[in-house]
């Protein structure tokens, strides 16, 4: 895995706004879930995760995303593909459709619901999951958080199918835009140590 020092490079200034766009130079903290949580992906053994076939694709793929989307400067950060969900940091850097277009941002409640980036749920009631695409003013839909998702998603998706493999993903997503340093490390650590707490998880079923 990248070992990226967040340094507060990407510290988003206020902890509440009114609008972002998910196109933004920004680290984001997102899961998926496969459909009804089933265990697609491998299986915990002695805390490590054993991946799957198509485990296994879902961590080639997500490693081809900067490849796929040079224009938009994306930095991979930790990861892990986990039994029935998959959790990763993904950091948009500066590219030409987040600087022409801007950051706004504003103070004043989140409409969307603001995210609890350690168990994907609102802090106050509002949406809980994502297609990334909440602002259609901002920079073009093709290049912000959602449409990287849709395209790794759909790439796993259509792998399956061409191999006849069973398989379904969650319709969304739950994301978290990070705030400050603070919360990049407590978040990494989180990531890091999902299979060693994995009877403890909210996913583990």
């Amino acid at each position: 895995m990248n070992d990226l020092r967040f340094q507060n490079k990407y510290r988003i200034p206020s902890a509440r706004w009114q609008m972002w766009d998910y196109g933004s130079n920004a680290a984001y903290f997102i899961t998926i879930c496969t459909a009804g949580r089933e265990h697609f992906f491998g299986r915990i053994e002695n805390a490590e995760m054993i991946l799957s076939e198509i485990g296994k694709i879902v961590e080639s793929e997500w490693l081809k995303t900067p490849e796929i989307r040079p224009d938009m400067n994306i930095v991979l950060d930790e990861f892990r593909v986990m039994p029935n969900h998959f959790h990763a940091i993904i950091i948009i850097g500066e590219n030409r459709y987040n600087t022409e277009y801007g950051i706004k941002t504003t103070d004043g409640d989140d409409p969307y619901g603001r995210r609890d980036a350690m168990h994907c749920v609102s802090t106050h009631q509002g949406t809980q999951i994502s297609d990334g695409n909440r602002t259609n003013h901002f920079g073009p839909q093709s290049k912000n958080l959602g449409s990287v998702m849709r395209g790794f998603k759909s790439a796993v998706t259509t792998w399956c199918r061409e191999n006849n493999h069973k398989f379904a993903w969650q319709p969304r997503f739950h994301d978290h835009v990070i705030r400050d340093e603070e919360e990049y490390n407590r978040i990494k650590t989180y990531i890091q140590e999902n299979p060693q707490r994995w009877e403890q998880d909210k996913f583990y079923s």
